[in-house]
């Protein structure tokens, strides 16, 4: 996995390294049945709700780090979605969403985990960055119109808003820049292998997270 000896650029390698883990996590049974329309949009809620622990510990640490060489580059207040995570919650839970939101035990040590990375680990902080963002900005749009069409949510509205990245006009356009920073970024080939290693490691937290869930809901036999 030497980038440096097979030319390979690092966002492929990234990519291509997670991309088991990155099926499994797509094809848990919570979510297929949350896509097939077989749960009810009080299971989408409460995805929704670990989301929004996830994201907090991102971006609670993105002003620390925005000066940092190595994730600095990739804080960007478009890709933010703490503020739209609370208002899909809002629109779903009431105002008072907050006095019955909690974390799932996978939740809590995936945002733990990130958390750790930004205090810590800024490279590592990157992998997270990068297996959430880039996902969400992907295969989020899928879960957007399947959950607009499911539950009745406004198209692009409240309710599925995580998914609607109203400052970024060109997502394609955006995803290159994107993998051109993963390209240039500031580690040797030992820490890519690292940040590889890490953005495995996220998979994992996501697909504990949809285990979890399912068994929270799961479908009556």
């Amino acid at each position: 996995m030497d980038a440096t000896a097979t030319g390979t650029p690092f966002s492929t390698l990234i990519r291509v390294a997670s991309h088991e883990q990155h099926t499994e996590a797509e094809t848990s049974s919570f979510m297929s049945d949350l896509m097939g329309g077989q749960l009810g949009v009080d299971a989408y809620a409460r995805y929704t709700e670990q989301l929004w622990f996830v994201y907090r510990a991102l971006e609670e640490a993105a002003e620390t780090l925005k000066d940092d060489p190595v994730a600095g580059p990739f804080i960007q207040p478009e890709l933010f979605r703490t503020a739209e995570l609370e208002r899909d919650l809002e629109h779903m839970r009431g105002a008072d969403w907050r006095e019955t939101a909690s974390p799932l035990p996978a939740t809590a040590a995936y945002a733990a985990r990130v958390a750790e990375c930004a205090r810590t680990w800024p490279a590592g902080y990157v992998a997270h960055h990068y297996t959430r963002y880039l996902g969400d900005l992907s295969g989020g749009q899928i879960i957007r119109d399947r959950a607009e069409k499911t539950w009745g949510f406004a198209r692009k509205g409240d309710g599925v808003r995580f998914y609607v990245f109203e400052g970024i006009s060109n997502p394609a356009a955006f995803k290159r820049g994107y993998r051109e920073m993963l390209d240039a970024v500031n580690a040797d080939d030992l820490e890519k292998q690292r940040i590889i290693d890490e953005c495995k490691r996220a998979f994992d937290f996501n697909g504990a997270v949809f285990r979890e869930l399912g068994s929270e809901f799961p479908l009556s036999a």
